[in-house]
């Protein structure tokens, strides 16, 4: 008679981070119901299948929606009237913050997401902030961000919906 000994806790489960180069899609197990209800899908491969700095929404909760954009290159200027969060999932991003001295350049009170900054940010520089895998930088309302990423990446955007979200849920959702 011979006995196995256990594999080590350890060895039996691993924890597998994607990135753009990497991932798998990943499924839900829907028990009773269309799988069509659900949103289901991998930020990775969203943001390989979106332009440079396109807001996909990849999770909503009434007002509120996190979007994944492709950091490639530089982005516009844009700003919002509310904080956003953006959280970098994979590369290094630079934040560009300016405060907005010019009212016209801000968003107006109330609009929902975030807006093109029209012509060059006017305003105090605040200064920018070099982000990488799972840091976190807050966008303050009012201000001017720009994004810059020397090569591919992620950012997990929280904000509200607004114009700029673009919805793909018929691409990322699970269908069968």
């Amino acid at each position: 008679m011979t006995t196995t000994q256990a594999a080590p806790e350890s060895e039996r489960w691993r924890t597998k981070f994607g990135s753009l180069d990497s991932y798998d899609k990943g499924r839900v197990e829907v028990i009773d119901d269309d799988p069509r209800h659900y949103t289901f899908s991998n930020i990775f491969q969203v943001a390989a299948m979106s332009k440079p700095y396109e807001q996909v929404a990849v999770g909503k909760n009434i007002q509120y929606v996190l979007e994944v954009l492709r950091a490639e290159g530089t982005s516009e200027w844009r700003t919002a009237d509310h904080d956003q969060f953006a959280l970098v999932m994979d590369g290094e991003v630079e934040a560009h913050l300016i405060k907005l001295d010019d009212a016209a350049q801000r968003a107006p009170e109330g609009t929902p997401g975030s807006i093109r900054v029209e012509g060059e940010p006017r305003g105090r520089r605040m200064g920018h902030v070099v982000a990488r895998r799972g840091h976190m930088t807050l966008l303050p309302a009012g201000a001017a961000y720009q994004f810059r990423a020397g090569q591919p990446g992620v950012i997990l955007m929280q904000t509200l919906a607004g114009d700029g979200t673009t919805y793909k849920w018929a691409e990322i959702c699970q269908t069968m």
